[in-house]
């Protein structure tokens, strides 16, 4: 049971990017000295409040400083060339040696939708499958490199010349290639389906209602059995909000505070999803219309809160009800105002004084199920 840190990051738009793009490497440095031993970044083109381009970029600057591994949350693959994601992904691999999980997905933010042409959820969805496809078979092979596809063309042919290296395309640390993870937003979500398939990790995300998470784990069941003689995708990482204080009422108090960080994070992405109609996944119940949907009640529902105790009875119950995840990932938040006290508290706890009994439940549980 690994711990990890995912950030998207995510921060109010006016907040100068130096400014955040500092703050989040102060935090991961952080979760690097608490014994977190995973980050994941995020990549978003076109807006502010999401401002990391290049989660590889980031990243690197803090390999050498860190025991981290690094995964990407992750690379929206139909907004890139496969050939330029191949190249630095391998690089980055070669420089981390092998310290990275290649996260990829669709994409999930609007505007870099626009921005890059993919408006069309089917085809974005046929160019994720495309470029990851094509990305390993240039790791799979020497050049020449011939390799067709609907929207991106892959060919070296001509100007190959072996003994200077000329036309080689570099290949992972790992081989044959670092572990694939897709995220899972919807109900029934077609990278749950893929990754089964191809036998790559699945984490499920923060921002959705935990009844959501619940049917990520069935879905993989599902294609499981559609698949006889597989096993399910390993680890499973699910990703949740978490606000832990010495009791109950202090923690309850920072969730659901004006400054809150978790107040601003929630707002934010129920907005967002209330404009696009998407708001389904972050809804506690089905049945609710949206106009219903209050924006506390999804607090409740996605944020893990309370002192200690608490939040690791919460997470033997979460684990219970939606499934035997393998990860759990903390989600970094803005530290405006009062947030960097109460995230590093938060952060703290649950390293030092809820992971380890959590590890301890999950060891217990594995070694009673395979009497």
């Amino acid at each position: 049971m690994r711990l990890g840190l995912f950030m998207m990051p995510l921060h109010p738009p006016e907040r100068p990017m130096a400014e955040t793009l500092a703050e989040d490497t102060e935090k991961s440095l952080l979760a690097d000295r608490l014994g977190f031993q995973e980050l994941w970044i995020g990549e978003h083109f076109s807006a502010s409040s999401e401002p990391i381009a290049s989660p590889l970029m980031f990243m690197a600057g803090l390999a050498p400083r860190t025991k981290l591994t690094f995964g990407t949350g992750v690379i929206n693959l139909p907004n890139h060339h496969p050939a330029m994601v191949a190249a630095e992904v391998a690089q980055f691999d070669q420089m981390t040696g092998g310290r990275l999980i290649l996260g990829i997905g669709p994409g999930g933010l609007a505007s870099d939708w626009e921005l890059f042409g993919n408006t069309d959820p089917a085809l974005r969805g046929k160019r994720m499958v495309e470029a990851i496809d094509t990305i390993l078979a240039i790791w799979a092979q020497d050049p020449p490199y011939d390799i067709p596809g609907a929207t991106w063309t892959t060919q070296i042919t001509q100007a190959v010349i072996p003994e200077f290296g000329v036309g080689t395309m570099p290949k992972p640390f790992q081989r044959p290639h670092p572990p694939i993870a897709v995220t899972a937003r919807s109900m029934d979500s077609f990278g749950v389906k893929l990754a089964v398939q191809r036998g790559w990790q699945v984490l499920s995300a923060n921002f959705v209602a935990e009844r959501v998470v619940e049917g990520h784990w069935r879905t993989m069941q599902a294609a499981l059995a559609g698949k006889p003689g597989a096993q399910p995708p390993a680890p499973w990482r699910v990703a949740r909000n978490f606000c832990i204080a010495a009791t109950d009422a202090e923690a309850r108090d920072r969730m659901f505070h004006e400054d809150g960080a978790n107040r601003y994070y929630f707002h934010y992405l129920s907005s967002l999803a209330r404009r696009a109609g998407q708001l389904a996944t972050l809804k506690p119940s089905a049945e609710t219309p949206d106009e219903a949907v209050t924006l506390e009640a999804i607090i409740q529902d996605c944020v893990i809160c309370g002192a200690p105790g608490t939040v690791l009875d919460k997470l033997v119950a979460l684990r219970e009800r939606v499934g035997p995840f393998d990860h759990l990932l903390m989600a970094g938040l803005d530290w405006s105002g009062p947030n960097a006290v109460w995230e590093q508290e938060t952060m703290r706890r649950l390293a030092e004084e809820v992971m380890p009994r959590f590890r301890q439940h999950v060891a217990a549980s594995r070694a009673k199920a395979a009497e």
